[in-house]
């Protein structure tokens, strides 16, 4: 089964994770003929502090 994980920071709602995660699923699916139901999205909630851009920290 496919595990498609997304890092980023937090602060997106329940409803935009779920649109997220449906969204994800869909273009896989598309792209590679899978099933919905074999597809899983872990979000992944990292805090600003524990990234960073060019060698300097965003948080």
């Amino acid at each position: 089964m496919p595990l498609i994980q997304i890092s980023q920071t937090p602060g997106l709602t329940a409803e935009q994770k779920r649109d997220t995660i449906a969204a994800v699923t869909k273009a896989y699916c598309e792209a590679t003929g899978k099933s919905e139901k074999a597809v899983w999205v872990v979000i992944n909630e990292v805090p600003r502090e524990q990234w960073g851009v060019g060698g300097t920290p965003l948080g």
